[in-house]
């Protein structure tokens, strides 16, 4: 790997930067910009809501602060038109058919119809469980293979299962676009899924979860289905609570879900129905997946009868982006994309008396970091070499769509942005001693941040827990599909410290719930000292004369090749 040797002079003047700052005093005017996004008066920053608009004015107006240029499509703004789906219950219905009997299926009770999907107003097609769906070549591991699906509902466990990967392969043959886009392929028309029992507790209340906007931290998008196309998708609601509206990219073109005419999630109750007279029982694929064991493959002896009305509407939120123009004639027209989402989930259930989701920690902190990181780009006087879009995105938490839409209708020449650095709830809860890089190892990013860490006496550590699949699971992850090297962080940890246990019980504890807020105990100086790591990154690849690549044994690398 070719190593610049002005990284290798980063050595002689470490821990210099780090003498002389007020990390307390910038910790202090992060924790500001904080306090803003996530007040309870911001409503947890949903999109489509007055509030929402109210924190686009505030980052409009801070990057303005900072002297960024606009870098929207209407100054620094660029509008994303999404359209929400909303299952209606009393005109849609599910029934498993066998013999020509007909079963009904109690929407919630048995199972949830996701409006996320393309969905045919009737269907019925024959069901074939595919063990876990995954398709990895790469790998020679093949759940498809020797399967016919054509015309089918292909029915998996929503889990990457016992194959023998690199972690950021098995994220991304399980995410949704990447196992829908396999099944498709091998002509499914639908998918349903069943709940990965080792991450989901007990089946049903992952979709309880997904339908209160909850989600888990192991698959925010992915444990009630692929993609998220589960009760979180406008399925048939839970109890008398109505069903929750889908949110999908008004751009059809860029749609993960093309082609998917059905998306169901079973709960356990239903999945036990669906398996009543075949050739292996649902307890028999529950105790398999349990155990991460390989999964039969077989028809089932039932088809999927769908009837499914869905009201659509439309809304517009908006992307918030500003540009420090780079220095050098030549590499000011290749660009470095800085970002973090601006959205979080709005009001839900009241949890302890309280029903503001205030998203303090997902994501105010990233975009405090960003608008931290602009002020001290100001404040220095610098002059990268490259220009530097700095980007809060809208709709993350609905399946990165505006991260989705930025990344396929950049506001620059798309072939000339070389890295996107992103922010998401990197967690700042204790000291900074090691950053924990989701990507080190895909890009020569990993280097420079390595690099740009050690100028500050901080280490850095691969991901934590790779099974819960973070690479693909934010906004970095759009840019890596158009092939741009990316990386993304969290506050790292050893295993068995005290660390490792702060930031597991919030993860339990806080995320996707209203404890996530202002009141919770955050070390403001330790993501000062983290801004300034970031800071040092951003510049090193802004003014590296080389663009940073894939490794070459990257898996990710075929993006680069194939959007060429």
């Amino acid at each position: 790997m070719r190593k610049p040797a002005f990284l290798f002079a980063a050595a002689f003047t470490l821990f210099a930067a780090d003498t002389a700052i007020d990390y307390a005093s910038e910790g202090k005017l992060w924790w500001s910009h904080v306090e803003a996004l996530a007040s309870d008066e911001m409503q947890g920053r949903n999109i489509g809501t007055d509030e929402y608009r109210k924190a686009v004015d505030y980052v409009t107006a801070q990057f303005e602060k900072a002297g960024l240029k606009p870098a929207g499509t209407n100054g620094y703004q660029q509008p994303v038109r999404f359209e929400t789906r909303t299952l209606v219950p009393q005109e849609s219905s599910l029934a498993l058919v066998r013999n020509g009997e007909a079963q009904p299926l109690e929407l919630s009770a048995d199972a949830n119809i996701s409006a996320r999907a393309d969905l045919a107003p009737s269907i019925e097609a024959p069901m074939v469980f595919i063990g876990y769906g995954m398709s990895l070549p790469e790998s020679h591991y093949d759940d498809l293979a020797g399967m016919d699906l054509r015309g089918k509902v292909a029915v998996y466990v929503s889990a990457a299962g016992p194959v023998e990967a690199p972690p950021n392969l098995k994220s991304h043959a399980s995410s949704a676009g990447g196992r829908w886009a396999a099944l498709r392929k091998a002509g499914a028309i639908g998918i349903a899924t069943i709940a990965n029992p080792r991450t989901a507790g007990t089946l049903g209340t992952a979709a309880e979860d997904a339908a209160a906007g909850r989600g888990d931290m192991g698959g925010r998008r992915d444990t009630a289905g692929a993609g998220g196309r589960g009760a979180a998708g406008g399925g048939g609601g839970r109890g008398n609570r109505p069903p929750q509206p889908a949110v999908v990219l008004a751009d059809k073109s860029l749609s993960e879900a093309a082609g998917e005419q059905i998306a169901v999630t079973f709960t356990r109750r239903g999945a036990a129905k669906l398996f009543e007279g075949a050739e292996h029982s649902f307890d028999e694929i529950i105790k398999l997946a349990q155990e991460n064991q390989p999964l039969p493959r077989f028809a089932l002896p039932v088809t999927l009868r769908a009837k499914t009305a869905v009201k659509t509407s439309e809304m517009e939120a908006a992307n918030v982006a500003g540009m420090l123009p780079g220095s050098d004639a030549k590499l000011k027209n290749e660009y470095v994309v800085m970002s973090a989402h601006l959205d979080h989930i709005g009001v839900g259930r009241p949890v302890n008396g309280d029903s503001i989701n205030n998203g303090a920690m997902d994501d105010a902190s990233g975009v405090a970091s960003v608008l931290e990181i602009a002020r001290l780009m100001k404040a220095t006087d610098a002059k990268p070499k490259r220009s530097i879009i700095f980007l809060t995105v809208t709709a993350e938490e609905k399946g990165e769509l505006g991260s989705q839409y930025f990344a396929a209708h950049p506001t620059v020449p798309a072939k000339q942005i070389v890295a996107d650095i992103n922010l998401d709830m990197f967690l700042p809860l204790y000291p900074l001693k090691v950053i924990e890089v989701q990507g080190i190892a895909e890009s020569t990013l990993g280097e420079t941040v390595r690099v740009a860490a050690r100028e500050y006496g901080v280490d850095v550590q691969t991901d934590r827990e790779p099974e819960q699949n973070r690479f693909t699971r934010s906004d970095q992850y759009s840019f890596i599909k158009y092939g741009i090297p990316a990386l993304a962080f969290k506050f790292g940890y050893e295993f068995g410290s005290p660390d490792e246990k702060t930031r597991k019980d919030w993860v339990k504890e806080r995320y996707h719930r209203p404890s996530d807020d202002l009141t919770q105990p955050v070390d403001k100086a330790a993501a000062a000292k983290f801004d300034r790591v970031i800071l040092s990154l951003l510049e090193r690849v802004a003014d590296d004369p080389a663009r940073p690549h894939w490794n070459s044994d990257s898996f990710f690398k075929r993006f680069a090749t194939e959007s060429k």
